[in-house]
């Protein structure tokens, strides 16, 4: 077999050594090179990081190199010794040959070691840090033949001292913060140096490598065909200031070395290059290091764990051990400048107890109950070992080890568990005739249904109105309404106008992705009305077909619709119109950017004027009247480990707007709950806040206490939100989410933040794809629908409430009244109503229509009231349309008990669009109410 530096000479064969012996001709050998017959005294030594200088051991007796390489628990103790033996070793085993006069080539593995005395041969082995040993020695080198496979790169003198050391010593201790001084080392340049490497490049010495890690981090592949210029040009294409070549073909890469690296003699690096054997090419753990770098090279510590400065009240809890199919903390991220306190920082802000980093850029978090789950204890100190990403003086874990950092102050997320009244309760209402895609409460007191065409029973009329007090009369709770095309992922608002006409627009595909359909309520508790939906495509059209669409009403009382597709999984529309028309469609780029995550985008109107709009993981503020955006807001956050995940449809999670309270003067919050990650379905486990008006704004993050996708959220008017409906895994659309969350959580926005959820009732009744919750007049919850169309969960039909803690345990409700002139209000003015009893709060509800966890037109707010004798109260309408936009709202009215009355529907602001009067001249299809 040809040797691997010299083509034209053999270097045995597989099983098979050509054998020289000092003293005699060529024995058993095909080379055609004779032996070398020069003789050495040089004694090459390493010396490792931990030992000075001055603790150079030096062994009597001997007159040719030794090179000692040990494993963990094996020595090697040579005296006397006169001539060398060659150890063939792969990568990672060390081999140093100085002035060889002849060689007993013999192939050993790592973990076998030889205590020989007095013998004529030297043993090369490897030691691991803990066990290495330096040796310096003096002697006269006198060289008169050299075999060409055995050539070593030195210095042109005949006499040589070799001594390896460090130019300084850093010494790091436990416990001590990561920030270290390099050292810094110089070399002269040997032979190898005249090699054309790129312009500065120069050759900085031969390096120690594996005494207590690679001492550069980026290993290239192996290459056959490696020279000095070829490394050395690979580093620099991708980045690298520092190329290192090791035992032929070998290239490693950095912009420091690592480690506590040391330097050896130069003629420790006497490997022919795999490409070049005229250049030299490192050794058996052994570098031949260039670097573009003026000056010394960089020199790093020894890495050691941080134990100090941590983040918060995060405290190290020692290595651990992790496995790849059962993680010890679930969530994972990988930083290029990963460091304890840059991961244990995210996981706080995600409210996770524990943290860990492993494998030097690995990022886990997760909570200490994920470690006990998972049946994965601590492990030895010394398995974690590896140098941090962000921080080659720190340790981050090793492979399959974590350096665990727990969380030892007050808790980040404490979640209250209720009972008995305090948890509410879920109680079946009435069975259905649909499964709807959207519900609204509407100001007859009832509640529309409106259904998607094709999946239900074959004999149904696409919407219904289900009224709440013939619930003992199945046929007369059901009253049968109309619609021309298919309501499929439509948006529904209520206008202002001065019957509380629902309007519902957008569809399914085709023209009804045209759709403008209006419904005027009328009709009473116990008595159907006679009006239907009213619709005709042909005279009354969007001006862009619209499927997955969202609707608001404006500060101006005009309808804004924005987003969706062109049709069922089609284009996106990215642009808005509105209603009733006025000029054309305003294109949107940034809507067109982010499809197709940002379906049913969240909309609010703001009380510094702008409209607050979240769409996927984004969100801005635009201008009331140009649509331009004023303010991109920082991107929602998501999963401590997906940045990439989503609130808005098909990433489906649920948008609140929180209380707004006189004098108004608090910016107004949003919340926003649950959603999901893209490709894989990882449903979220948090809630996240923000106040879009105030400058320089930011989220916060709130875990709740479980994962939520396809997730409802209703606005309760004692000021808490109830999060309920949806899946533990998926995204919104056909048979595409499952493990059904079947828990309520209360969200209290006056808690502390971390405190503010409470775990309540269960249900039964599954509620994934297409799920509703709405308020009610008597203040409970409508809790309707889910239709996933696949074989686990069937098309739902039960309607159930939700009965808050306030109803429970049938408390006495307060009876209040407002007279008819009194339910019309202007912005400002005060309106008078009486009760039978104290009042301890009023609240303002706006009324949503409910679809895909979106509820367009919610609002809370909180007025300044004052009541004074025989049960008489005055009430203080909001400001203005941009604190309470026009429209139709809940006026709730609690006694001092917590209890509500029923519900008093008010408008307020006016109709200042005249959105009564719309649409105009049109065929007999469509019955306005006027104007005022």
């Amino acid at each position: 077999m040809a040797c691997l530096g010299n083509e034209d000479e053999t270097c045995g064969g597989p099983d098979r050594l050509d054998m020289y012996q000092f003293g005699s001709g060529l024995s058993s050998s095909s080379s055609s090179t004779a032996a070398p017959t020069s003789q050495s005294t040089t004694q090459s030594t390493n010396q490792p990081p931990d030992q000075p200088p001055d603790q150079s051991t030096t062994q009597p007796g001997q007159s040719t190199s030794q090179s000692t390489t040990q494993t963990p628990d094996q020595s090697t103790t040579q005296t006397g010794q006169s001539t060398s033996q060659s150890t063939t070793q792969t990568p990672d085993q060390s081999t140093t040959q100085t002035g060889q006069s002849t060689s007993q080539s013999t192939t050993q593995t790592p973990d076998q070691s030889t205590t020989q005395t007095g013998q004529s041969t030297s043993q090369s082995t490897t030691q691991t840090p803990d066990q290495s040993t330096t040796q310096t020695g003096q002697s006269t080198s006198q060289s008169t033949s050299q075999s060409t496979s055995q050539s070593t790169t030195q210095p042109e003198q005949s006499t040589s001292q070799s001594t390896t050391q460090s130019t300084s010593q850093s010494t790091t201790q436990p416990g001590q913060s990561t920030s270290q001084t390099p050292t810094q080392s110089t070399s002269t340049p040997v032979s190898s140096s005249s090699v054309p490497v790129p312009t500065d490049w120069g050759y900085k010495g031969c390096w120690i490598d594996n005494v207590n890690g690679r001492i550069m981090a980026n290993q290239l592949p192996d290459d056959p065909n490696m020279t000095i210029e070829s490394c050395v040009t690979q580093c620099l294409n991708i980045g690298y200031s520092v190329a290192g070549m090791q035992y032929a073909y070998q290239c490693f890469c950095d912009d420091f070395l690592r480690q506590g690296a040391t330097q050896a003699p130069d003629s420790d690096c006497n490997t022919n290059c795999a490409g070049n054997a005229n250049e030299k090419c490192g050794g058996g753990n052994r570098d031949s290091v260039y670097s573009s770098v003026q000056g010394p090279v960089t020199v790093y510590p020894v890495p050691v764990v941080q134990t100090g400065g941590l983040t918060g009240s995060f405290e190290y809890a020692g290595c651990y051990h992790d496995d790849a199919q059962q993680r010890a903390l679930p969530y994972f991220m990988t930083l290029p400048n990963n460091t304890a306190n840059n991961c244990i920082a995210q996981c706080a802000v995600f409210g996770y107890n524990a943290g860990g980093v492993e494998y030097g850029n690995e990022c886990y978090c997760g909570d200490l109950r994920d470690i006990q789950s998972a049946g994965l204890g601590p492990a030895p100190e010394t398995d974690c070992a590896t140098a941090c990403a962000g921080n080659v003086t720190a340790i981050c874990g090793g492979a399959r080890r974590l350096s665990l950092y727990t969380w030892s102050g007050p808790a980040l997320t404490t979640w209250n568990y209720a009972s008995g009244n305090a948890a509410g309760a879920y109680q079946f209402l009435i069975g259905g005739v649909v499964v709807p895609l959207v519900t609204q409460a509407a100001r007859n007191g009832k509640v529309t249904f409106m259904e998607k065409a094709g999946t239900g029973a074959i004999n149904t009329t696409g919407a219904y109105e289900l009224d709440l007090a013939q619930l003992n009369n199945f046929t007369g709770a059901w009253r049968p309404m109309h619609v021309k095309t298919d309501i499929f992922c439509s948006a529904s608002v209520t206008l202002p106008d001065k019957v509380g006409r629902q309007l519902n627009v957008g569809g399914w595909s085709l023209d009804s992705t045209f759709g403008v359909r209006l419904y005027w309520p009328d009709g009473s508790p116990g008595v159907w009305g006679k009006n239907d939906w009213q619709e005709n495509y042909q005279v009354l059209r969007l001006q862009k077909g619209r499927w997955y669409p969202s609707a608001m009403i404006m500060a101006n009382g005009s309808v804004v619709v924005i987003g969706g597709e062109q049709g069922s999984n089609g284009a996106p529309q990215p642009n808005l119109e509105i209603l009733p028309h006025v000029g054309g469609a305003v294109d949107l780029p940034w809507l067109l950017r982010t499809d197709p995550n940002n379906l049913y985008p969240f909309l609010a109107v703001l009380p510094s004027g702008g409209i607050f709009v979240q769409y996927y993981n984004e969100a801005l503020i635009m201008d009331e009247k140009t649509f331009d955006v004023i303010t991109q807001l920082p991107n929602t956050p998501a999963a401590v480990d997906r940045p990439d995940g989503g609130r808005t449809y098909p990433l489906e999670g649920t948008m609140m707007l929180l209380p707004q309270i006189a004098p108004y003067t608090d910016p107004l919050g949003v919340l926003i709950c649950g959603g999901s990650t893209p490709f894989q379905g990882f449903a979220l486990d948090n809630c996240i806040t923000i106040t879009p008006d105030v400058p320089n704004a930011n989220w916060t993050i709130e875990r709740m206490p479980s994962v939520r996708v396809v997730v409802c959220m209703t606005a309760l008017p004692d000021g808490t939100y109830l999060i309920l409906n949806g899946g533990q895994q998926g995204f919104a659309g056909f048979g595409l989410a499952q493990y059904p969350n079947l828990n309520a959580v209360l969200y209290d926005p006056t808690k502390p933040l971390g405190n503010r959820m409470t775990v309540m009732a269960n249900t039964t009744v599954p509620r994934l794809y297409h799920s509703e919750a709405i308020l009610l007049n008597d203040g409970r919850v409508l809790v309707s629908g889910s239709d996933p169309l696949d074989d686990r969960f069937g098309e739902e039909y039960r309607v159930e409430v939700f009965v808050p803690p306030y109803l429970m345990g049938n408390p006495t409700r307060p009876v209040v009244s407002f007279t008819s002139a009194n339910t019309d209000w202007t912005h400002g003015n005060t309106y008078t109503f009486t009760s039978d009893s104290a009042v301890s709060k009023v609240a303002i509800m706006g009324v949503g229509g409910s679809t895909h966890g979106n509820s367009m037109g919610q609002r809370t707010l909180f007025p300044a009231f004052s009541c004074a004798g025989a049960g008489t109260c005055t009430i203080t309408a909001p400001p203005g349309p941009h604190i309470c936009p026009p429209g139709w709202y809940q006026v709730f009215v609690f006694n001092t008990a917590g209890t509500p009355a029923m519900a008093q529907w008010v408008r307020i602001g006016g109709d200042p669009s005249d959105t009564g009067s719309w649409p105009a001249n049109l065929p007999n299809d469509f019955l306005v109410p006027g104007s005022g």
